[in-house]
């Protein structure tokens, strides 16, 4: 997306209220992860990197991750 606006005589289209709804539902959750993640580099930047006992391998979380998207997606016959 450009960075500039729109020009003046360029009319802008109103979305339905149901697509603004969920548009601003979108940018309140990116909002929310960026947050947690600026949270999450301030303490690293704060206090360092944990150990690597304290840590989850990625492999772990990567399982862990695709078997929460298998759960959510139906299953194919």
């Amino acid at each position: 997306m450009s960075e500039q606006p729109a020009p003046a005589d360029t009319a802008r289209h109103q979305l339905e209220p149901a697509a603004a709804d969920a548009v601003r539902a979108y940018a309140a959750k990116t909002r929310e992860n960026a947050d947690q993640l600026a949270a999450v580099l301030e303490d690293i930047a704060t206090n360092g990197l944990p150990s690597v006992e304290d840590c989850t391998p990625w492999e772990d979380l990567r399982e862990t991750h695709l078997a929460r998207l298998t759960r959510q997606r139906p299953a194919v016959a």
